[in-house]
């Protein structure tokens, strides 16, 4: 049971940065960023084009940084289904897209809500697979690697803080 508590406070962690970095786009102070408000309903349209071609840095980014999400979710509800896992992934970056745009802080873009929705369906299939290699010890595995990335994003987080006082 202690194990499922590291998990939330991880997951609690986890998604304090990803607010941070997809609605505040890593920006301080907050005053500094743009007021962008911008829909787009195509996907893989005008926004992930850039200079004529398609911008893959940004969606392989939106696809990386959902798949922690997934797997999270893999160790929260081993007994649901895919879907049931991929429900939350899909869900948090719908309303990260709807709060960009209520918020005007950024562009609502329909590609981002499907790479994210990926990542975290690649998330919750890297936590089936890796469980099926270590059995009952993934979560403990899982939790030790998850504290280590935690840790250093806390101190990027920091230093970004600092840096921009």
């Amino acid at each position: 049971m202690g194990s499922k508590k590291i998990t939330k406070c991880l997951l609690a962690v986890y998604i304090i940065a990803l607010i941070f970095i997809i609605l505040f786009k890593m920006q301080l102070p907050f005053q500094s960023m743009p007021h962008i408000r911008n829909i787009n309903l195509i996907p893989f349209g005008a926004s992930v084009i850039i200079n004529g071609s398609i911008d893959f840095d940004e969606i392989i980014a939106n696809f990386i940084a959902f798949i922690p999400f997934g797997i999270f979710t893999g160790m929260l509800s081993e007994k649901k289904s895919v879907l049931a896992k991929t429900a939350p992934a899909f869900l948090t970056s719908l309303l990260l897209e709807t709060a960009q745009f209520v918020f005007a802080i950024g562009a609502s873009d329909i590609t981002d809500l499907l790479m994210n929705t990926l990542g975290g369906m690649a998330g919750t299939g890297c936590y089936m697979v890796l469980s099926k290699i270590f059995g009952n010890k993934t979560n403990k595995i899982l939790n030790m690697i998850c504290m280590l990335g935690g840790g250093m994003l806390l101190l990027l987080v920091g230093i970004l803080i600092a840096v921009n006082l």
